[in-house]
């Protein structure tokens, strides 16, 4: 009953610290210079209202589904653990037909419970009050941990002898660990029938980053149902914890200035403020860019209904229905005990949403930014506020949008040149060790960025070695002393459900082939042609990236033509082009086949969200992309949607101890034939008089 207790207390602090942070951001952004009150409005979550179709649940919407669910029979001795309660999105033909002012389609629910053991998917209407469905155990697998299972797990451990007697054993006071519960992944049927997690430990001491002092070779598989340790294995006695000297990374415990000339404060200046605004809560209106965003439990940050305005005419015209992180899966090369099994899907095991703090204003995010929270639910169903989740911003990095000058070969002089200002809307995941930024970047030329930035700490091996004896027998390099960071990579899968112009599209694999010129034809023996190739159904549009091979990939409207008769379009461009190199065989491959290949094309389907199946804890990969794909459904002038897997591969270094510099990359999302012509090339360029007059203070 005290270990109970203490969970529950350490849970409601949690909620807490949530709401305190909150509180203190909102009032720390609000009283910094250059931040404007009129920008952003209190905002009072427990009397709001959707304004949109596609808005997430409200407080009290989400109370309205546990009061359903506490009445509902299969219930009535029991209430479920929930895992998620998350708004079930309208049929999208209804959200496309709708107007503001409109009658709203039913509003639903989407519910992720864990009963006895079993998972349960329920639909709730809240309109009229009733479950309308209810499947249990409908695949493999669980819904992602909650915060009582995270919280639980980790304290399991004490309640062990094994694990008392080896941290004595090790000379480490209890008082000085921190242990945490990655997910357990799947490695075949020994392995099922429980929900278990493996906890790991960490010792604290002398260092808030525990992470580079782990307890080596110390790992127990816990069941998360009855918080019994079902294995113990202790295989590094004979490992020393890595020490704590120069692993902090506060900025008041440094000790010594960096060795570099101070950089003087640098920031934008918008005297009339920023040019986007938000309106009901979530329609973003920036320049010719309107769209609706979210933060979500799961994916983090979800953008949806992207509409352009067309260059010629003003109109609005579609671009993409919606669009986020669908699944990130991070697997480590390391054959140990203590390491095979972390291969962790961070979105459907843990909710990159779930896993974000509040944004740090002026660091996280620049002046005059606009800050959006999440509505999230407990376990026991209640609502809770996850405070500046999202925010939202202006970019001027000096960046030139076009330019041309002449002058050599005429008699006058051309100067033309346009400064490029984009729009972000960026999340921060805290996944355990990792950080993740997400960003969504809108230029005024009709190209989208996303880009995914790497942070935070390393996931690192304790090692007796001070230098490396033989480097090609670790699974990574030395980074400190006694710590090694073991290889490993980053796959982040994307859901694009582009609707140019419509929803009915076509991809094309554009080609490049060299083809080889005449005898006599000309002094050139070679040149590359465009072949374009529309692909018919699902496996035509499997795509593996190819250096010497090359291709654009379009995603076209092919009722929609410009004047000049092609047919509308946008194409991606890769960037993070790292492969998976796993056997498809291999366990954690199975569950992630999704980055089998870097590029899939499916027809819409609203069940078909999450790359790595719906419920991904312990899943079997009977339920991911990969396996929808094997359909191989038509795809040619349909509602289709565009699946990109963005790679790493990281070979640690000393340099990402003991925090990593921010790793960045991504893909565009770029206009072809959209535009008749370039859609900027009346945009105005910059004037002395239109900036504010910024002069460094006087010298004392």
């Amino acid at each position: 009953m005290e270990k109970t207790s203490c969970l529950h207390f350490c849970f409601i602090s949690c909620l807490v610290l949530f709401i305190i942070v909150g509180s203190w951001y909102r009032s720390s952004i609000s009283s910094l210079p250059g931040y404007s009150l009129q920008t952003q409005k209190p905002i009072y979550h427990s009397a709001e209202t959707p304004h949109h179709p596609l808005d997430p649940l409200t407080v009290k919407e989400i109370n309205r589904v546990r009061t359903i669910l506490s009445s509902y029979e299969p219930f009535s001795f029991t209430f479920p653990t929930i895992h998620t309660i998350l708004l079930d999105e309208p049929d999208k033909v209804q959200v496309l037909k709708w107007r503001k002012g409109d009658p709203f389609p039913p509003r639903k629910a989407q519910v992720l419970a864990l009963l006895n053991g079993q998972s349960h998917v329920l639909n709730v209407d809240l309109d009229s009050i009733r479950v309308t469905s209810h499947v249990i155990n409908p695949r493999s697998g669980y819904p992602m941990l909650s915060m009582d299972d995270i919280s639980a797990a980790s304290e399991a451990p004490f309640s062990n002898a094994e694990f008392n007697k080896s941290i004595a054993a090790r000379g480490v006071s209890s008082s000085e660990l921190i242990c945490l519960p990655p997910s357990a992944g799947w490695f075949g049927p020994n392995e099922e029938g429980k929900r278990v997690v493996k906890v790991l430990c960490f010792s604290n001491q002398g260092t808030p980053n525990f992470y580079m002092r782990p307890i080596e070779g110390l790992v127990m598989t816990v069941d998360l149902d009855t918080m019994e340790v079902l294995k113990f294995s202790d295989t590094g006695r004979d490992i020393p914890i890595p020490k704590s000297t120069d692993t902090d990374y506060w900025y008041t415990a440094q000790k010594k200035e960096p060795q570099m000339e101070p950089l003087n404060p640098i920031s934008i200046e918008q005297p009339k403020g920023p040019s986007f605004r938000v309106e009901d809560g979530h329609i973003v209106k920036w320049a010719n860019w309107v769209f609706h965003l979210k933060a979500d439990h799961r994916a983090g940050l979800v953008i949806s209904r992207v509409m352009v305005r067309d260059s010629e005419n003003g109109e609005l015209r579609d671009v993409m229905y919606k669009g986020f992180a669908s699944e990130f899966f991070v697997p480590y090369m390391d054959l140990d005990e203590s390491w095979y099994f972390k291969s962790y899907m961070d979105a459907g095991e843990f909710g990159l949403g779930m896993s974000a703090l509040p944004l740090v204003p002026l660091n996280d995010c620049p002046r005059h930014s606009y800050y959006m929270d999440g509505i999230f639910a407990t376990p026991d169903g209640n609502p809770f506020v996850h405070p500046n989740m999202i925010c939202l911003f202006e970019r001027y990095a000096g960046d030139i949008s076009w330019r041309h000058s002449e002058g050599l070969l005429t008699d006058f002089q051309i100067r033309e040149a346009r400064p490029k200002v984009t729009l972000v809307a960026r999340m921060a995941a805290s996944v355990g060790n990792y950080d993740y930024i997400f960003d969504w970047e809108f230029q005024t030329d009709g190209l989208i960025n996303v880009k995914v930035g790497l942070s935070g700490m390393l996931m690192v091996k304790g090692s007796p070695y001070h230098q490396a004896p033989n480097q090609d027998a670790m699974s990574g390099p030395l980074i400190s002393e006694n710590l090694i960071g073991v290889v490993h990579d980053h796959f982040v899968t994307f859901h694009l459900d582009m609707d140019i112009d419509g929803a009915n599209n076509s991809f094309v694999n554009v080609n490049l082939v060299k083809e080889r010129s005449l005898p006599e034809e000309s002094p050139r023996k070679s040149y590359l042609k465009a072949k374009r190739k529309i692909a018919k159904t699902e496996k035509d549009a499997q795509i593996k990236l190819k250096l010497y091979d090359p291709s654009e990939f379009h995603m076209i409207n092919p009722s929609k033509r410009s004047r000049l008769g092609n047919p509308t379009g946008y194409k991606i461009v890769p960037g993070g082009t790292a492969a998976s190199l796993l056997d498809h065989s291999d366990p954690p491959q199975l569950r992630s086949a999704f980055t089998n290949s870097q590029i899939w094309v499916t027809p819409y389907n609203k069940s078909e969200q999450w790359a790595g199946g719906l419920l991904t804890y312990q899943s079997r990969g009977d339920d991911t992309l990969a396996v929808w794909s094997e359909r191989d459904r038509s795809i040619e002038n349909k509602d289709i949607v565009l699946w990109y897997t963005l790679g790493f591969h990281h070979i640690p270094c000393q340099e990402d101890f003991p925090v990593m510099p921010t790793v960045t990359s991504g893909f565009e999302l770029k206009p072809v034939n959209f535009f008749e012509s370039n859609p900027i090339l009346r945009a105005a360029p910059a004037f002395e008089k239109d900036l504010p007059v910024c002069r460094p203070s006087a010298s004392p």
